[in-house]
């Protein structure tokens, strides 16, 4: 019996620049062909924020700093990083599928998600995009533009932007086709591009960034898949991380999870919403369960060899 997969790309998978993405999108193709030789229908999220955040910042440079380009509204900015994100994985995978001989289409759908422009994200912008900044030049900025900046991590300020809970994806029926056809299908980048609904097929984008983890795991919820498989940058997810007490988790039901979230054992900004997102799809599903990996692991985690997995 085929497997359905939803599966959630991690920052690593992606460069900092059009030039590096290609080189690692390569690797990452090699990845998802794998589990498509396992017998399983691929579906495939993916981040966007540095790239939102790059295209962003230059559309505002070219139109303050005499270019004569008009600013781009951060919508577009997503729809752009969809894009140019999703044909580069499209093409490796479709390479990928060609030198292993595999006749499988592979499709990027520019994909619209709902969210709720009553969600308490707005009145609190925490996901950060684009570049860093010094101290100074994230007030200077802040004061021309009404940009939201905090210190990220100690390596500087950056620009943050509501994270909105998603909740529907208006392509959902075109992906479901694609997928009942056995298709790749590369779909919710970057989260989705945020939009408020205004009536039946009326919609209108809102500035902000659908967390790629929470979106992926809606989207497996929808399309009733039986994994969520989120790729990132440890092969296990880990209690006491960078600590001499270090433990790494093999399985974890959705209770030991949340155990280990009211400890504060997940960083607020990196793991906690993979667990989260992990435990909503879980939870959702009869008989789901949910992944964490790295990406160079994925085959052998699915295979039950590594990873971290979550069960009800």
């Amino acid at each position: 019996m085929r497997k359905r997969l939803v599966i959630a790309l991690g920052g690593n998978a992606l460069g900092n620049t059009p030039t590096q993405q290609l080189e690692l999108v390569r690797a990452t193709a090699s990845t998802i062909v794998d589990l498509v030789e396992e017998g399983c229908d691929v579906v495939i999220g993916h981040g966007n924020g540095p790239q939102v955040g790059m295209v962003n910042l230059a559309f505002e440079f070219a139109a303050n700093g005499g270019g004569g380009t008009p600013a781009m509204p951060f919508p577009e900015c997503g729809a752009m990083t969809q894009g140019y994100i999703g044909y580069h994985l499209q093409q490796a995978v479709e390479r990928e599928l060609g030198r292993r001989g595999i006749n499988k289409p592979c499709a990027a759908i520019v994909t619209q998600v709902v969210v709720d422009r009553n969600d308490p994200a707005f009145k609190h912008p925490t996901k950060p995009v684009g570049m860093f900044y010094t101290k100074a030049d994230a007030e200077s900025i802040a004061a021309s533009t009404g940009y939201t900046f905090v210190e990220d991590s100690g390596r500087g300020y950056r620009r943050v932007v509501p994270s909105p809970v998603p909740a529907k994806i208006v392509e959902l029926p075109i992906v479901e086709r694609l997928v009942s056809m056995h298709s790749v299908v590369i779909t919710v980048g970057g989260g989705g591009i945020p939009v408020e609904e205004l009536g039946p097929g009326d919609y209108r984008g809102v500035a902000a960034v659908i967390d790629k983890d929470r979106a992926s795991a809606k989207l497996a919820l929808d399309l009733k898949a039986d994994m969520l498989v989120i790729l990132t940058a440890v092969e296990k997810v880990a209690i006491n991380f960078n600590q001499p007490n270090q433990q790494d988790i093999d399985k974890m039901t959705v209770a030991q999870a949340r155990a280990y979230i009211e400890q504060g054992q997940f960083a607020p900004g990196s793991m906690l919403p993979k667990i989260e997102s992990c435990i909503d799809f879980v939870e959702g599903t009869r008989g789901g369960t949910a992944l964490i990996t790295s990406l160079e692991k994925a085959r052998e985690a699915l295979q039950g060899r590594t990873g971290t997995l979550l069960v009800k």
